[in-house]
């Protein structure tokens, strides 16, 4: 009886440390759904604030970029503030051109955004848009998203719509989330038909 509740009482705990260190313990960048067709969406995003910096597009942060952007969003930044976490974390560009970002939470006004004190890491707002969306699982890495580009890609050429923008890929859960369970995503901006 004793084993039976300890082990519950571990699992408990468990679950709630999971809970907090998953997707479901932070704040999402807003968006609407405007239509939905199984694995694929067609969402509004309003203009989003992000704190953003150059990368290096391989499977691990060999070049620092989430590190520098998790370092400004816990204090090491003009203000000495600490900034909760959100998802997802956006990723974009190739080569030099690659930016990784995160999403500020939406109850800090753009202009009280505390300055970067990296000068690799800035803070932009993205404009608002329509987006073609595409959730897939497993890790990152170039072959699942080349197949999810692909995918949404295809998609899109079915339904009429016209890509406007390289793709953005969002990714929602931590490092250590088994692939199997991960929730990511690849965006296309698309034109708002009304």
């Amino acid at each position: 009886m004793i084993v039976s509740f300890i082990i519950l009482a571990v699992v408990v705990v468990l679950v709630l440390v999971g809970y907090r260190t998953s997707r479901a313990g932070y704040e999402s960048a807003p968006c609407q759904v405007v239509r939905a067709a199984g694995k694929f969406e067609l969402r509004d995003y309003p203009a989003l604030t992000v704190v953003e910096t150059p990368m290096t597009r391989t499977g691990k942060d060999a070049d620092g970029s989430f590190m520098r952007l998790f370092r400004f969003i816990t204090g090491k930044n003009g203000a000495e503030q600490k900034i909760a976490m959100t998802t997802p974390v956006f990723m974009s560009g190739s080569g030099s051109n690659a930016t990784m970002a995160f999403v500020l939470p939406a109850k800090l006004p753009a202009g009280e955004v505390p300055k970067p004190t990296d000068g690799a890491v800035t803070v932009r707002e993205l404009p608002a848009g329509r987006f073609a969306v595409l959730r897939f699982r497993g890790g990152r890495n170039p072959k699942n998203e080349a197949a999810a580009l692909q995918h949404l890609k295809d998609w899109m050429r079915a339904e009429g719509l016209s890509v406007m923008l390289p793709p953005v890929f969002a990714y929602f859960d931590p490092p250590w989330t088994p692939g199997i369970l991960r929730r990511n995503e690849v965006m296309l901006q698309t034109e708002a038909r009304r």
